[in-house]
């Protein structure tokens, strides 16, 4: 399946995505894409309904977060081989933690805001894992049981933030609007190998992003028990993976993002983004 939320922001109501490409509501079996609707149970309830009972949203509504009620957006730092190597750092020999606020969380296709004395905002195409139920201490080879599904993530960073202004990474990531999530929740029954997907992003029309998952360092099931080990995971909590080579920050000069650009994103099977970046006044 591939589930969503549409509508203005604030009033999203559920959905998915027919096989014809129509949006249908979803509002009579559960409340929000979130919490116990991600539940195993839940996603079999929904699995089993026929799309063409539920009704069809008509025109082309906003699409809000695919998810709601994310607790923990966790970010995987330097988990692609080639992104690392652009950027001149060495491969970690254990996963590079850290968050983004859940404040960032916005829509596929919303604006993104380039904050206040901002020099160096940059992209990042990623592939999102949001967990279904509670994983605790989980082993790698049960892992992808607490996995409801996967969505494209946008890690939209300020480099001088994140790099410069001493500290750790997370005030870099967090500023308003840099976590663009969706277009959908796929489910994990449609992804075949989650560690097979091209993935691309593009500036003004141009390709910047070319990769796949193929080069990351540690895969999803790793990451999922990895984390568990250190932290409840819970249904909603999103993990965003890495991202390929081809960022601004590893460019000859760099390049970064000014107000007008767009970009665009997408993963293999997942549907993409197109955002606008504005300056926040």
């Amino acid at each position: 399946m591939k589930l969503l939320r549409y509508g203005e922001v604030g009033s999203e109501r559920p959905g998915l995505l027919d096989q014809d490409g129509t949006i249908r509501d979803l509002s009579a079996y559960v409340a929000d894409i979130a919490g116990t609707a991600l539940h195993p149970a839940s996603l079999d309830m929904l699995s089993k309904l026929d799309p063409r009972s539920l009704p069809a949203v008509s025109g082309k509504p906003r699409l809000g977060a695919c998810v709601a009620g994310t607790g923990k957006f966790i970010c995987i730092g330097l988990n692609y081989s080639d992104h690392a190597a652009e950027t001149g750092a060495t491969v970690p020999p254990e996963p590079i933690i850290f968050m983004k606020a859940s404040s960032a969380i916005v829509g596929p296709d919303d604006d993104v805001l380039i904050p206040r004395g901002s020099v160096k905002t940059d992209w990042e195409v990623e592939l999102g894992v949001v967990i279904g139920k509670t994983a605790k201490y989980v082993s790698e080879a049960e892992a992808l049981d607490y996995v409801a599904g996967y969505c494209v993530a946008h890690d939209v960073s300020e480099r001088a933030f994140q790099a410069e202004r001493q500290g750790q990474w997370t005030k870099g990531k967090s500023c308003d609007t840099f976590g663009p999530i969706g277009p959908w929740l796929v489910t994990k029954d449609e992804i075949e190998d989650p560690q097979n997907l091209g993935m691309w992003l593009s500036v003004n029309g141009k390709t910047m992003q070319n990769g796949s998952t193929r080069t990351m360092v540690f895969g999803v099931k790793y990451l999922v028990s990895y984390l568990s080990q250190f932290m409840s995971l819970h249904p909603g909590d999103i993990i965003s993976t890495g991202t390929p080579p081809g960022v601004g920050l590893g460019m000859k000069p760099p390049l970064f993002l000014k107000p007008g650009d767009v970009v665009e994103l997408g993963i293999e099977g997942m549907g993409q983004q197109k955002q606008t970046f504005r300056a926040d006044e």
